[in-house]
């Protein structure tokens, strides 16, 4: 048998003939060949030009995929500079405007909160919400370039506020309520917002989470905020009376009528977003998105590769603390209805079985794309959930998953018990670009442990430690890389006026191209296997969780001296183990354990609380002082240390080597 009918039989799934002439992206290839006599004739054909020839692709995109706005005759300046590279410089665009642009009686927002709270907005209802909302925020002095933050639930409340924030030039960045007091002013601290947007609290588990006093600390914390909006969830009206310049959202847009809004005409570049990294080394990084990055990319992503049309039904399970939630926002712009939920993705559903909720928001709202973390599907198939038997899930055609690799047995738990005729789109890219590397496409097969392609428009590579590509097909592992700019590149770090941060990020391991820090291997088709993350973010559940954050909360505990961090491979996911060198005479007992977890629960977010804690009598460090987590993971996994000679003290690594509580 050759490789090629060997490759064709392993599929798990193939489009038929009719889906991929329904597909955009069919439709997309058909007009750049006419327009540009690209000569494509199948993805692969498509990427290689996309990749080629940039300025004519992402034309094709602002054209073809419906970006509204002046586009200007320019499509790249610097090209050759990454970073550097400017688009559409004549451009003038407005995010929230290409998300309004309909406003009819159609579904834009359903939302269920758990089994407690379910509403529904039409594009015309969430176009007079986002007016009155952008009414209050200009009264209350906000304008180009200031900042507005969302400490909110995934609900309709978090949507309207950064719609209206966008609408007036201002930049929107959130965070989850789960999020504890430290965590929250770690990130918000930096970007000084002059509006802050809370809730009252949000149900989890069947029960409800008051949120009130830590607004009130946060307020009171950041002397910059003038208003603190408080949405109200649990309560009709909550008491904002404690919280420093404290309003109902109710009374905050209650002065205001629903009328026209005035979207502000922007730059291509001009900041729409600050998103924030796992904060590994110190406090968050503050990555700033733009308007016309975030829209291209998330136009062509959602139509090119998720097949998104209008009328159809998109759901992500996502908080507001997580990228995917502005990725899934984007799809207004493709005329889809965003279904919206906050609370345990594991509720029980009418049925009363845990794990089923999802499902029933799926059939009760003909849910057409169903997105959701590798760690749900492999917890859900170890419960031996069968939606299949359960559900008709009728309308649904893709289902994504991202958040850490999906494991191969996920792929066949998905075919096998949840929908044999759906396109399984495993999607990785992250914060930093607020997209995707790689993903999926309607018109490709799916492989087993597969990432599907990598991105239109997205030159990326793999590339050993030299920097030299390694081929498709070669079975070898290497660092993706990106080597041509794209317009979804960070407009750079907020704070760092230089650029010496973002270049530092993304720009020193290989000169002029993006290097992503990830793990991966091209297979003979063009696929992606992602093996994780190759530096020390710790990813639980499919969660990037920064080294320093847990740092900053142990070791406040006045027992502990010093503690290291890692994420350990286990059954198909990663679990937190914390290293603690505990002062002298203290020994690491149940009730020290307890102390530690607490005090990283109440100030970060449960998914930071350790699944091990351990003592140890010293920790490795570097010869300048620092702590080399990467090398603890070496050892823990039994894998070799490189650079011993770069250790002030190699002979602490023996102190995690075969440790019995981690077998």
């Amino acid at each position: 048998m050759n490789q090629v009918n060997k490759l064709e039989r392993d599929a798990l799934w193939r489009p038929g003939a009719e889906r991929i002439a329904g597909a955009k992206v069919s439709a997309f290839m058909a007009a750049v060949n006419k327009r540009w006599n690209a000569g494509c004739s199948d993805y692969r054909s498509l990427w290689r030009w996309s990749v080629e020839q940039p300025e004519a692709f992402w034309l094709s995109v602002w054209d073809e995929c419906g970006a509204l706005g002046e586009r200007g005759d320019a499509v790249l300046e610097n090209g050759d500079r990454m970073p550097g590279a400017r688009w559409f410089p004549q451009a003038r665009l407005n995010y929230a405007q290409n998300l309004l642009q309909w406003r009819d009686d159609a579904d834009a927002l359903v939302f269920w909160g758990e089994g407690q709270v379910k509403r529904r907005l039409s594009r015309g209802e969430l176009y007079a919400e986002v007016s009155r909302f952008a009414q209050a925020l200009r009264a209350a002095g906000v304008g180009q370039g200031d900042r507005v933050a969302g400490y909110l639930p995934n609900m309709p409340e978090a949507i309207v506020a950064m719609l209206a924030t966008a609408s007036l030039g201002a930049i929107w960045s959130s965070a989850s309520p789960d999020f504890g007091v430290q965590g929250v002013l770690d990130r918000f601290g930096q970007i000084e917002p002059k509006v802050l947007v809370c809730v009252d609290g949000y149900w989890y588990s069947g029960k409800p989470v008051d949120c009130m006093a830590k607004n009130a600390e946060i307020a009171a914390q950041m002397p910059g905020v003038q208003r603190t909006v408080v949405v109200s969830y649990l309560n009709p009206a909550p008491d904002v009376a404690a919280i420093r310049n404290g309003v109902r959202c109710a009374d905050f847009v209650a002065p205001f009528a629903a009328g026209e809004i005035d979207f502000a005409p922007l730059a291509f570049d001009h900041p729409l977003f600050i998103m924030f990294s796992s904060g590994t080394t110190g406090v968050p990084k503050c990555i700033v998105h733009c308007h016309g990055g975030a829209l291209l990319q998330h136009l062509k992503e959602h139509q090119l590769h998720g097949d998104v049309k209008p009328g159809d039904r998109v759901f992500y399970f996502t908080t507001c603390g997580w990228m995917m939630w502005n990725w899934l926002v984007s799809g207004l712009a493709s005329q889809a209805a965003l279904l919206l939920y906050d609370g345990s993705p594991f509720a029980a559903g009418a049925s009363g079985t845990p794990g089923t909720i999802l499902f029933d928001y799926a059939d009760a709202e003909g849910m057409t794309h169903f997105g959701t973390s590798a760690k749900f599907i492999d917890a859900i198939a170890k419960s031996e959930l069968k939606p299949r038997a359960t559900h008709r899930l009728a309308q649904l055609r893709a289902i994504f998953s991202t958040g850490s690799p999906l494991a191969p047995e996920s792929f066949d738990y998905v075919y096998r018990d949840i929908k044999d005729d759906v396109l399984l789109a495993s999607i990785s890219g992250g914060t930093d670009i607020i997209s995707c590397f790689a993903l999926g496409s309607p018109i490709l097969p799916v492989y087993r442990g597969e990432l599907q392609c990598r991105g239109l428009g997205m030159a990326v590579d793999v590339y050993d430690d030299e920097g030299r590509p390694i081929p498709p097909g070669q079975g070898e592992r290497g660092e993706l890389v990106c080597t041509r700019p794209f317009p979804v590149m960070p407009v750079g770090f907020w704070n760092d006026p230089d650029g010496a941060k973002y270049r530092a990020a993304y720009f020193e391991r290989f000169a002029n191209i993006w290097c992503h820090g990830d793990f991966v291997e091209l297979t003979a088709h063009e696929g992606m296997i992602i093996y994780g993350r190759s530096d020390a973010v710790l990813n639980p559940g499919g969660v990037r969780i920064g080294t320093a954050e847990i740092y900053r909360q142990v070791e406040l505990l006045p027992e502990v001296v010093e503690s290291l961090v890692i994420g350990q491979d286990w059954q198909h996911d990663v679990r937190v183990v914390l290293f603690v060198k505990l002062r002298e005479g203290v020994t690491l007992d149940e009730e020290l354990i307890a102390r530690i977890k607490q005090q990283i629960r109440q100030n970060t977010t449960p998914r930071h609380v350790p699944a091990k804690v351990l003592q140890v009598a010293d920790i490795p460090r570097t010869k300048s002082g620092k702590i080399v987590e990467l090398a603890v993971r070496n050892v823990v996994h039994g894998r070799p240390v490189k650079n011993l000679e770069a250790l002030a003290n190699p002979e602490a690594l023996d102190h995690f080597r075969a440790r019995p509580e981690l077998q």
